[in-house]
């Protein structure tokens, strides 16, 4: 039965360092048998729209990244964490998810479906990507992408069995993550892990942020297993893939008629060599 961990944290932005300690203090302090820990949307870097985000952004094959790969390593888990991301072929900026294995394979996942002034700082992705996880088959989902139907109908037609989700959701509208974590598990039938940054944005000449926090683990029925408020401190749940079964025959969407009308392109894994543009 594997078990994760979100370590909910408020995010350091435009300080790299500062976020990766963070992360490696958050983990080591984790119970053994969590498998996975979750982090939110550029949980690494932060993120404000304007030139200064290009001086944070990261090479998925540099030091940061390898950090993140040997605190995976020292303690035994994956972890899911946002970046801003400076493709290595074009330099073109985008809004990444990594996900690192225990042994330091990295799938990389770029947000998109971008929103507001992000979209004139970052090149929206073009590829849903799914990997293996120690909760089965796992679409990586950042943020905004939470509200397209249309993807959650393609992970579902993939039969994946869990979505990692990667947030950084406004405090104004912090029902409406709530509610979509919600909605997401029960439109496909998986449990759904939601990591949301809290805490707020105060940066020079930049809009200040107040992040809704409020990370939770999702039923496959949708409902609320585990969550948290606005609080730094770590949600941690079991996802019993008996829960999975028992509500995939109660709720047998994924092979009711009809379902070959759902758009079914293959996601492609990403991997920490490819730059995928």
């Amino acid at each position: 039965m594997p078990t994760v961990a979100v370590p909910q944290l408020s995010v350091a932005n435009l300080d790299t360092a500062a976020n990766l300690d963070a992360v490696a203090e958050r983990v080591a302090a984790l119970p053994d048998r969590v498998a996975v820990a979750l982090f939110p949307e550029y949980a690494l870097t932060g993120f404000v729209a304007d030139e200064r985000a290009r001086a944070v952004a990261l090479d998925r094959d540099g030091p940061e990244l390898d950090r993140l790969r040997s605190v995976a390593a020292a303690n035994d888990l994956a972890i899911v964490a946002g970046y801003l991301e400076r493709a290595a072929s074009d330099n073109r900026l985008y809004n990444a998810l990594a996900y690192v294995a225990p042994d330091g394979d990295t799938t990389v996942y770029r947000k998109r479906h971008l929103r507001g002034s992000e979209a004139d700082v970052v090149t929206a992705g073009d590829e849903r990507v799914v990997v293996e996880t120690p909760a089965g088959s796992t679409g990586l989902v950042t943020c905004y992408d939470l509200n397209v139907v249309g993807d959650s109908a393609a992970f579902a037609a993939d039969r994946v069995d869990a979505l990692f989700v990667a947030g950084a959701w406004p405090a104004a509208h912090s029902e409406n993550w709530r509610l979509l974590l919600r909605a997401r598990a029960l439109d496909g039938v998986r449990w759904v892990v939601g990591a949301g940054w809290t805490g707020a944005r105060d940066v020079p000449d930049a809009p200040e942020t107040v992040y809704a926090g409020r990370s939770a683990v999702v039923r496959p029925d949708g409902a609320v297993a585990a969550a948290l408020n606005r609080d730094e401190r770590d949600l941690i749940a079991d996802l019993d893939p008996e829960v999975l079964a028992e509500q995939r025959e109660f709720i047998p969407v994924l092979d009711a008629a009809g379902n070959d009308d759902l758009h079914t392109p293959n996601p492609r894994s990403g991997s920490r060599n490819d730059n995928g543009v």
